[in-house]
């Protein structure tokens, strides 16, 4: 009997005055499902990399990543406020551009 790998989920914050992100929540299984609900309800967006959450989840909560992941999750973040910006671009789709129409699991940086 094959069984079902349990997901993983981390969710990080970085303010303006923060040094590095850091991670405000992480979990498997049923706590990962809640952290990713969690996230949607609130619009935040869900990126999955199950590299990226494997290498997240050895950070402790509330620490900052390490010096280590700071260009992945830069250049994940900076895709983000891109993808962001151009939502609140005014147009004749404003509004209906989701999140660039593409599921999470398609979202590359």
């Amino acid at each position: 009997m094959e069984t079902a790998k349990r997901q993983n989920a981390v969710a990080l914050a970085y303010g303006a005055g923060d040094a590095a992100p850091r991670v405000v929540a992480k979990g498997n299984g049923l706590v990962a499902e809640q952290i990713i609900a969690r996230a949607r309800e609130h619009g935040v967006f869900v990126h999955q990399s199950r590299e990226l959450v494997a290498l997240l989840m050895q950070v402790d909560l509330d620490k900052n990543i390490p010096p280590a992941l700071y260009r992945v999750v830069a250049e994940l973040l900076a895709w983000l406020y891109h993808i962001d910006a151009a939502q609140r671009l005014p147009g004749p789709d404003a509004g209906q551009r989701g999140d660039a129409g593409l599921p999470a699991s398609d979202h590359k940086p």
